[in-house]
Order: C-alpha cells, then structure tokens, then sequence
C-alpha cells in the first residue's frame, strides 16, 4: 500500500498537483479501492492527470466558497480537484451545522468527487449527519427506453452511532459504469440486466457496455429516484442535465455536474447508543443462507477494507503500468 500511495502521489506531482492535494486525491482513490470499490479507485487517476494537462482540472485551488444565506454555501469549485474542493465545502458547512443545525453546501464546477461513502463516514465519525448527493453523466437508461439519459446520480449517508457509524452509498443504476469499465480491463461478463449495449439490446459484454447504457436499480423505483436527485442536484447548483452533463468520463470536457453536502446535527443524549442496538440487533437476524449473515450498509466494505490491508490490492496491469508511466517509474 505505501509503494502505491507514493508512487500515485508522485504520478499527480508530475502533473503539477501541490503534494497536500495529491495526497488527498491519492487517499481517496486508495480507500476505495480497499472497500472494493475499484470502479472509482485507481483506474481514475490516468484520467485526472490527463484532465489535468488538458486544462479542464486546476489542482490547485479550493474553491471559491459564497454563503447564499446562513446556512446554505455556494461553493464554486474552479475545476479543482474533487475531493479537494469536496472536502473544502464539508470543512466550512460542518462548522455552521454546529451553530444553526443543519447546514447545505451546492458545489459547482467541480472534478468527480469519488466515492461518497468516504465524505459520510468521515463526516459521522465526527458525530454529525451527512446527506450526499452527486450527478453524472447520462449513464442510464430510463425505465423501458434503451439510450442513457440520466445520471447515474448516487446518494450517501452517514449517521453516527455508538460504534462504526452507519454509512449507505448507492448509485442509482444497477452499477457504476466505473465498474463496467474495471470488468472490461479484467475481461469479466456483466450479470444479466445490469446493461444495453450502443444499440439499446440488453449484453453482458463489458466493453459493448462501455458505449450503450446501465439500467436503472429496481426497475421504475430506481429510475424515479435518479431523475429526482438529477432535478434536485440540479436546482440547488444550475448544474447541467441529462446528455449535456460531460466531465466525468472523458479528458477534455469542463466538468459541469453538481453536488450536494447536507450536514445535520445528530440528536443528543442516548440516540447513538440506541441506533448501535438497533443495528445490532439487524445483523442479529436469522439469515435464510447460514453462509450469509445478515449485515447493514457499510459493513462489507469495513470487512472488505481489513482484508485488503493484508492481503493487498489487486489491480490490472493495464491501470498500473500506466500510473508507474506517469510517475516516471520503471515498471
């Protein structure tokens, strides 16, 4: 883990990123890849760097943060880097949270922001609840079309408890197309359902995938869900919409996609202390497979993170050699 933290790191300092922010973009990208998440793990750091040198992406600000009223920023994100600018938002919203109880940061112009799990749970950790809510580009196919029309527009949030908090990140498609093209660089088949392929026919074909579209979670439900947080994001930040949305999967386009960080006060007294019970008692459910016990948002990632501390990351060698290239590494 240290060689590729450090080798990722040098990677963004080639390309001009102070190390502060290097390591802030690295650390994110490495967590997700320990919580098995590698569709937003180190697959996107060529794509940053090159965002990098083409001018769409600055690594150097923070942002340019203007409060539209006491409790509610605007935080313009100047093309920075996105969990810099993403981090920088949640810093000055946790704070008046504090004061007023609830606080509402729109992000602008802002680079992906990576996987949303992180913000919550760092967020709850610290005893306050964070809301979370991100748009892309048209990923998703409304339900019963067959072009991609809608975001793939994930939702997180963390709430403290007692123990670990509770953190729930979930896109709404089936999956991230950060996981098709992590299954195409591994030459493994798509489940059935989770995409169309460029003619609008359903494939299990990765890389066919790659060009046509993913499916929505839970057929209308999901669909329902995605166009709302698209409207949402997009009213709180004039965010664009649908097929306009470009920048985060591509190297040359301005990233006009929104965010969204709603930071609230957690209750007082001995709530943490009852939600703990309460999740403990969840995962306490007898489960129909003996195999496959019961758990609640966050804690296979928690699970999948210990492993990978030990065992260690597993990555393609297409993705690495390509990181070492950038770092100016022999491979």
């Amino acid at each position: 883990m240290g060689e590729a933290w450090e080798v990722c790191v040098r990677a963004l300092e080639q390309a001009g990123t102070p190390t502060g922010h290097a390591a802030t973009q690295t650390n994110l990208l490495l967590e997700a890849e320990l919580r098995g998440r590698a569709s937003h793990g180190l697959l996107r750091l060529p794509r940053i760097i090159e965002r990098i040198r083409n001018g769409v992406a600055d690594p150097n600000t923070r942002g340019k943060a203007v409060w539209r009223a006491p409790a509610f920023l605007d935080m313009d994100g100047e093309r920075g880097l996105g969990p810099v600018i993403a981090l920088a938002a949640l810093d000055r919203i946790r704070g008046r949270a504090r004061e007023t109880g609830i606080a509402v940061a729109a992000v602008s112009n802002n680079n992906h922001i990576g996987m949303l799990a992180l913000y919550a749970e760092q967020v709850a950790r610290e005893g306050q609840i964070l809301l979370a809510l991100s748009t892309s580009e048209a990923l998703v196919h409304p339900w019963g079309g067959r072009r991609a029309l809608i975001g793939t527009n994930p939702i997180a949030i963390g709430v403290p408890t007692e123990a670990e908090p509770f953190v729930l990140d979930m896109a709404t498609s089936q999956v991230a197309m950060g996981k098709i093209h992590d299954y195409a660089n591994h030459g493994r088949a798509l489940a059935p359902g989770w995409a169309l392929d460029g003619a609008g026919n359903p494939t299990t074909d990765a890389a066919a995938a790659k060009a046509g579209a993913l499916a929505p979670f839970g057929e209308a439900k999901g669909y329902a869900l995605g166009l709302a947080f698209e409207l949402l994001v997009a009213s709180l930040t004039a965010s664009a919409l649908g097929t306009a949305v470009k920048g985060t999967l591509d190297s040359s386009e301005v990233c006009n996609k929104g965010d969204v960080f709603i930071v609230v006060e957690a209750g007082a007294g001995a709530v943490a202390s009852r939600i703990s019970d309460y999740l403990d008692e969840i995962r306490a459910c007898p489960a129909l497979l003996p195999e496959r016990p019961v758990a609640v948002p966050g804690d296979r990632a928690r699970a999948e993170r210990r492993h990978r501390l030990d065992a260690g990351i597993e990555l393609a060698d297409e993705v690495w050699n390509r990181i070492l290239d950038l770092a100016q590494c022999a491979v």
